[in-house]
Parts: C-alpha cells; sequence; structure tokens
C-alpha cells in the first residue's frame, strides 16, 4: 500500500490529454456519432480553491488555481429531437448513455420551457440526473437566444438533436469543481457547434444558472469563472461582485500549491453548504436593517473587518429560520431560501467572508511581491526572503481553515487530519500552509510547498501514508496546472 513518487508528478499536458481524447472521438466512439455534420470539442479543467472559498458568495476576491484534470466534450447536431448523452471514464455508478428528448426543453408549439419545468424534467430521474449537466447548458443557450417576445426557440438550436461525448478525469465529490469543469466544457463545444460565441463572462454566467437554476445547487461562480478563463501556472483574481475578473497572478516560481482529495465527498447542494449560506446572508440583512440602509448592494464583503466590528454585536448568534422571519422578513439572496425548523448561526457565518476577503487581500500582496522580487533579481528571490513569504502566506491558509471549521462548520475530521499533518511537517520540510477547499465538509485539502523540492515531495507521501493508516483509505494527489477552455480554444474534430 501506498502512494508512488510519480503520483506527484502532473499528468499529461492539455494538448496530450485533448489528443488522446480525439483519437478516442476518431476511434473508438465513431459509431457514437452517426449524425452528417461536423463534431466541434472543447476541454475545460477543474480548479483549486487557494483562498477565497465559499466566500465567493458575499462578493469576497477568490484565488483559483485551473488544475491539471479537465473535462473534453464532443457535440455534434443530429436532425432529429434526441439527446444522446454519453459520459466515458466516470462513475460506476451512473448509467453511462442517457437518452433525452428536446421537448424536455421545448414544447410542442416551439416554445422554451419554463425553466422551472425544464429543471423538473431532467433531474426527475437520480439514475440520469448527471446528464442535467450537460441539457441545461443547451437550454440556457436556447432561453438566451430564443425569440423572446413570443418565447419560441431560436431555429438555429430549437429544432435540433444531438450527440453529446463527455469524457472528465476531474474526480467528483472532491471540491475541484468537477460539476464546472463539464459545464463550461460542454458550453464551450455548444458555442462552438452553433457558432454562436458569447463574451468571455457571459459563458461561465451560463454555466452558473445552470448549477443554480437547472442542477439547484447554490453555488458562486467562482468555478465557472475559473475553468473558462483560468491560466496555466497560474492563480485566477476574481472579485465575485458579481464577476470582476482581476487578472491571472503567476505563481512564484518558488511557489507550488498541491491538492489532496481526502475522498470525502462534498456536495454544494449539502445541507451544512446551505445552512452556511443562509446564515451569512441572514447577517447582511440585519446589517442592512440595522444601519439605517447600507444595501452594500448585497455583498458583505463591501464592508472590511473594522467596519464590520460596528454591527457584529447587533447580529444574533443563533436564529431558527422561523425567529429570522418573523423579525427581518425575506432573506436577499436568490438562490437559497429559509428553512423554518432550521437553525441559523448568522454572526459568525457573516463573519468568515469579511475576515477572509482580508486574508485573500494579504495573501495575494504576497504573491505579488514575491513576483516583484523575482523580475528584480536575476537569480530570483533569495531563499531566506522567500521563505519568509511563505510562511507568511500559509500562516493565512491554516486561519482560513480553522473558520471553515469554527465559524460555518464546514470542516471534517479528515480534512482537519491532513492539514494537522501538513503542520506537523512544517516549513522544515517545506510545507507552509494547508486549508480545506472550496465548500468544505470534505472534498480536496489545498496544500502550499515549496516548488522543485524533493523533501517536500518525500513529507507529501508520508503525510499520504499517514492518512491512509488512520484513515483507511488513501488520499488523491492533485497536481499540476493547466489553462481555461477559453484559453485552449474549442476545436473541430476531424474524422478519421
Amino acid at each position: 500500500m501506498g502512494i508512488p513518487m510519480q503520483r506527484f508528478t502532473p499528468p499529461p499536458d492539455a494538448e496530450t490529454q485533448w489528443s488522446r481524447f480525439e483519437d478516442y472521438v476518431r476511434e473508438q466512439a465513431i459509431d457514437f456519432f452517426d449524425g452528417v455534420g461536423p463534431i466541434a470539442g472543447a476541454r475545460a479543467p477543474g480548479r483549486l480553491d487557494i483562498m477565497g472559498g465559499v466566500a465567493d458568495y458575499s462578493g469576497s476576491t477568490v484565488l483559483e488555481m485551473p488544475i491539471a484534470q479537465a473535462a473534453c466534450v464532443a457535440w455534434q447536431w443530429r436532425q432529429d429531437r434526441v439527446l444522446r448523452i454519453r459520459s466515458v471514464g466516470g462513475d460506476d455508478d451512473l448509467f453511462p448513455e442517457v437518452v433525452l428528448s428536446l421537448d424536455d426543453l421545448v414544447d410542442d408549439e416551439g416554445k422554451i420551457r419554463p425553466i422551472g419545468d425544464a429543471s423538473a424534467r431532467l433531474m426527475r430521474d437520480p439514475s440520469s440526473r448527471w446528464s442535467a449537466y450537460i441539457a441545461g447548458c443547451y437550454y440556457v443557450m436556447l432561453a438566451a437566444y430564443g425569440t423572446v417576445s413570443q418565447g419560441k426557440a431560436d431555429s438555429r438550436l430549437g429544432e435540433l438533436g444531438a450527440n453529446i461525448l463527455v469524457h472528465s478525469d476531474v474526480p467528483a465529490g472532491a471540491g475541484v469543481s468537477s460539476s464546472a469543469a463539464i459545464e463550461v466544457a460542454t458550453m464551450h463545444a455548444l458555442s462552438e457547434a452553433a457558432g454562436i460565441h458569447p463574451s468571455d463572462l457571459t459563458l461561465p454566467a451560463w454555466c452558473q444558472r445552470v448549477e443554480n437554476a437547472i442542477v439547484n445547487a447554490p453555488c458562486g461562480i467562482m468555478d465557472q469563472v475559473t475553468s473558462a478563463l483560468g491560466r496555466d501556472s497560474s492563480l485566477l483574481v476574481l472579485r465575485c461582485q458579481p464577476h470582476d475578473l482581476l487578472g491571472n497572478q503567476p505563481i512564484p516560481s518558488g511557489w507550488r500549491f498541491v491538492g489532496l482529495d481526502s475522498r470525502v465527498k462534498h456536495s454544494v447542494g449539502g445541507s451544512h453548504y446551505t445552512r452556511a449560506r443562509v446564515g451569512a446572508f441572514m447577517g447582511l440583512k440585519v446589517i442592512q436593517l440595522e444601519s439605517g440602509g447600507k444595501l452594500l448592494e448585497n455583498y458583505l464583503c463591501k464592508m472590511d473587518p473594522e467596519e464590520f466590528l460596528q454591527y457584529r454585536e447587533l447580529i444574533p448568534e443563533t436564529l431558527t429560520g422561523e425567529e429570522y422571519t418573523d423579525l427581518y422578513g425575506l432573506l436577499p439572496d436568490v438562490v437559497t431560501r429559509v428553512k423554518l425548523e432550521e437553525t441559523y448561526f448568522p454572526r459568525a457565518c457573516a463573519e468568515h467572508p469579511i475576515l477572509e476577503n482580508d486574508r485573500v487581500r494579504q495573501f495575494f500582496g504576497l504573491m505579488q511581491i514575491a513576483t516583484i522580487r523575482e523580475e528584480e533579481s536575476a537569480s530570483g528571490s533569495e531563499q531566506n526572503e522567500d521563505d519568509g513569504l511563505l510562511r507568511e502566506a500559509g500562516k493565512l491558509m491554516y486561519a482560513s481553515h480553522a473558520s471553515y471549521g469554527e465559524r460555518l462548520d464546514l470542516g471534517s475530521p479528515e480534512t482537519d487530519l491532513l492539514v494537522a499533518l501538513v503542520q506537523e511537517h512544517g516549513p522544515e520540510k517545506g510545507l507552509y500552509g494547508a486549508k480545506i477547499t472550496g465548500g468544505g465538509s470534505g472534498g480536496t485539502v489545498a496544500v502550499l510547498c515549496r516548488a522543485d523540492s524533493p523533501v517536500a515531495d518525500t513529507a507529501l507521501e508520508e503525510i499520504c501514508l499517514t492518512y491512509e493508516k488512520r484513515v483507511g483509505i488513501a488520499p488523491r494527489p492533485i497536481v499540476g496546472s493547466s489553462p481555461g477552455a477559453i484559453m485552449f480554444g474549442a476545436r473541430q474534430i476531424l474524422r478519421g
């Protein structure tokens, strides 16, 4: 048992991965593509949440790394109204092929169905719900390009079925955005097939709508934007108000980010995540009312930690949903609702994004300093200076991790163990920081370590072995980076 050394080396680069997918489409799946038209394709990576995480829905800035693992999608139009969706190399618990009808999206009069109706139809069968992420992309594009005045489907789209092949090696339930990768790859391939090219930020916004309104998962937009617009070996810097792209920060040469998947599945649609989100918006509503009209554009992170202290004690520590509704009315969030019988923790849940946004700002500043030092020195930053920056960045990651558990109840014993093991090894072993990622409650831990360090690689292997002995399953390393879908570009797949 144990983790072989090669598990901590990156997988093949994006072009190699795509070439293999093309070969599969042309050689092994050629019978699946029985339409007469061309085959369009796209690739989109998952993401490793470095800092920001669940503060995205409160308007925080987030730092996200597109990972090497990705989803690839091939799309071919059909002349009938059948949607054939096949998944290869995916979860064994899923039906590998789902056949839907365009009638699930468009009625017999050619009118686009209401989004709630389309969602119910696509989500009705638990064994095939995974296909809603793909068919939902088609629905959202239909709705965007439908004839608004009559509510009818655009003639370029609303009369055609499709053969859609999906392959993804982004681990599902690991908190690295397997769903966003599939959505972005599908939407990008569909855009290429339809000859409709939304703006760089419109495409991920459509994908978020699939997640929120079709699949009914209350996620923010950081996953979709990273998958679409991230750059290889950089952190995408996004201020989620709602999606202000601040650029891509290159990872300094002495820094490295690695993910350790705890193998405890997490879900953005899970009750803990939803409760934390609702609690944050409850805190926002209290501030809006108690301040006499400080609406903050519905983003808590419009407020800095010092200003938040003026209102912190006014926010109740606990509230039932019924108490909140009686005292404060509606929730200022369009994708979640208050459960009357649930107990929420609005003060802590509102405090987390305020503090996390400040930590992100500090972390980003440390990366910028490291980059400037590299540029100013022909030989790179001095080891001791770089070490100091890494230590400070690591402290911010540990603080973020603690807040996940203490304020949001989004920790787990397994991810706590991984973070504790990183702390035990410490900077002396080339490991500087670690935190749970994304929606929490399991999933992946992001680790900050020194790049090109055999000592750090050995320490990571020791952590995996210790974890396996204590938990009974080896964590799954997530190593390497790759370009987002827009940078990689949509492709035409030529038949052999």
